[in-house]
């Protein structure tokens, strides 16, 4: 069966976000995102909007795993809909355990710039990796992120997130190489089950991991700047362990696609 499917194409700092504003079942996702990819070479996922509960919406990403940055995106395309300069939207967003909070504001270029409440992280451990080392992780409900003081060995980083994912049984992973002297973090992303493994422009939750860890280890805390490919990152813990997240939001394109989901 052919379908229509509508889109828009989205720059939240340089992670380039799909999302299909046309209904999908979640087991045609992973094979719609892949055709949507394809034809918009310089997207790095793919998220798909529905109705959420009371009319809100809601985002279910193409593996099922939680992203900081398209939950941005999501927020700017409701506020857009809304015509709204300013506007504070509640997500249900897939690996999140419950709503998720983004206040919105459009900037006078016509850009957003964006802040989330993220997910609290569920636990923060050193792991033992086969094959590896011993490296602090920070558990999300919808992917862990592995958080990595070293300069990145690319090929070796794209063999081991694999194993490291099936080794702790996670929904996505994610290996952030942190540089906190230079402020700068470098993120590799696998998603097992749309099938990717990217080396993200930027990505939010796995800034958000960085702050989590860095301010449990100082035992402060802290807000953390973070340049990365596609631009910088604010991650800011409360005292209370609270963690926001700032950054923009463009909107790039709006597009169609036929997609044969047979």
């Amino acid at each position: 069966m052919t379908r229509q499917i509508d889109y828009v194409l989205m720059d939240p700092t340089g992670n380039v976000t799909i999302l299909a504003e046309t209904p999908a079942e979640p087991a045609d996702q992973p094979a719609i995102a892949a055709r949507l990819m394809a034809a918009e070479p310089a997207a790095e996922q793919v998220g798909f909007l529905s109705a959420g509960p009371g009319g809100g919406t809601a985002l279910r990403m193409a593996g099922g795993e939680f992203c900081g940055n398209a939950s941005m995106c999501a927020a700017v395309w409701r506020a857009m809909g809304l015509d709204a300069d300013r506007a504070r939207v509640e997500l249900r967003v897939s690996g999140a355990a419950g709503p998720v909070a983004v206040e919105v504001e459009r900037l006078p270029g016509g850009d957003y710039r964006g802040r989330v409440s993220m997910p609290r992280p569920r636990a923060v451990e050193d792991v033992t990796f086969s094959g590896g080392g011993k490296y602090p992780a920070v558990f999300f409900d919808g992917i862990v992120h592995v958080i990595l003081e070293e300069t990145p060995d690319r090929a070796a980083a794209e063999a081991a997130a694999p194993q490291w994912c099936r080794q702790l049984g996670a929904d996505a992973l994610g290996l952030m190489y942190l540089d906190r002297d230079r402020g700068t973090l470098t993120p590799l992303v696998y998603v097992p089950a749309a099938g990717t493994l990217c080396w993200e422009n930027s990505c939010a939750s796995g800034s958000t991991a960085a702050a989590a860890w860095l301010a449990r280890r100082e035992g402060t805390p802290l807000s953390l700047s973070l340049r990365q490919p596609g631009g910088v990152l604010t991650a800011e813990v409360s005292p209370g362990g609270d963690v926001a997240l700032t950054g923009t939001v463009k909107l790039v394109k709006k597009g169609s696609l036929a997609v044969d989901t047979d």
